[in-house]
């Protein structure tokens, strides 16, 4: 298959460092600036912690994917608040009967997507509905578990587990869908299948909505914030009320989670940035509407109290906006 990786951030460059080492596929990847030109001089360095290290040299990159062959996958690794920009490109990158995964945090652009009822795109995350109209159909969902820093042009870390689940947003078990993890499984990527995609992402999102986003307003570890009472509490009061919201939505996990057990879990690796702290660290604009917003959004709707994610989403959409104004 031709593969682009559009989107050589830390997840991206280690999707693309391992599916170009794996030469199985001709893989291609879009990124910028000086990450764009240490890719095409050297290739992508893949460090896992520990000191393993190895390098995927992608058949082409560019940062105009317009420049390249129709693909038939194209693997989505940029963030969600850049996705509404270039929904055009995307569609036009993509092979008659090619499809496109997106790696993302929190809840995705496409969630109403295969659900009952006529909904329509999500405003916070896709608020012209040009995503919605121009790739539903032809979209993947997939929660990343693979925790990655890129600490210099063409060089990024590794820490921990890299497990991708992959699902299609109407919970069917899809030739396109097993040929991506086939592909994944090929870069030696864990991939899985889920007929339930919509319940691994509230999982994830129960550490992203209380991790990322205190990691992001305090510059501490999750190691750290798990340590002090005050933003332990504050951690499992949003795990709580996100919870809440996922079981008024239909997706119960109450009684499957520990809360206060996984707000401070000790198998974390000290040293470790989350990506929205590695945002902060950039000042780049941050995921709030997709990792907090939007969840705010479903508790509207639902009649669902979430006093901390009220206090706490604020907060981040002014840091954001601080960001931007810069």
């Amino acid at each position: 298959m031709n593969i682009c990786i559009f989107g050589a951030g830390a997840v991206g460059s280690h999707v693309a460092a391992c599916l170009a080492a794996a030469k199985k596929n001709t893989i291609s990847v879009v990124a910028r600036g000086a990450h764009l030109k240490a890719i095409q001089e050297r290739g992508i360095t893949l460090r896992h912690y520990g000191g393993e290290e190895m390098i995927g040299r992608p058949t082409a990159a560019t940062d105009d994917p317009s420049s390249l062959p129709p693909q038939d996958l194209v693997v989505v690794a940029l963030k969600a608040t850049a996705l509404p920009g270039v929904a055009d490109a995307l569609a036009q990158l993509l092979a008659p009967g090619g499809w496109a995964v997106f790696l993302l945090n929190g809840i995705p652009w496409w969630w109403p997507q295969g659900l009952p009822g006529n909904r329509g795109p999500l405003k916070l995350l896709d608020p012209e509905g040009e995503l919605w109209n121009k790739l539903r159909q032809r979209s993947l969902g997939c929660v990343v578990n693979s925790p990655n820093d890129l600490v210099a042009p063409g060089v990024v870390v590794h820490v921990g587990r890299r497990r991708f689940t992959f699902g299609e947003p109407d919970g069917s078990i899809s030739e396109r869908i097993n040929r991506t993890a086939e592909a994944f499984n090929h870069g030696g990527l864990e991939a899985a299948v889920s007929p339930n995609l919509r319940r691994e992402i509230w999982n994830k999102l129960l550490l992203n909505a209380s991790g990322n986003t205190l990691s992001a307003l305090t510059h501490l570890s999750p190691v750290d914030l798990g340590a002090d009472p005050e933003l332990h509490r504050i951690m499992s009061n949003i795990m709580r009320e996100t919870l809440e919201v996922a079981a008024a939505l239909g997706w119960d996990l109450r009684h499957e989670v520990d809360v206060d057990q996984l707000a401070s879990r000790k198998d974390r690796i000290q040293g470790v940035r989350l990506s929205m702290m590695q945002d902060v660290a950039s000042r780049r604009p941050l995921e709030v509407e997709a990792i907090l917003g939007q969840t705010q959004a479903f508790a509207r709707e639902a009649g669902v109290s979430v006093p901390t994610i009220d206090v706490i989403l604020p907060l981040l959409r002014g840091l954001d906006r601080s960001f931007r104004a810069a």
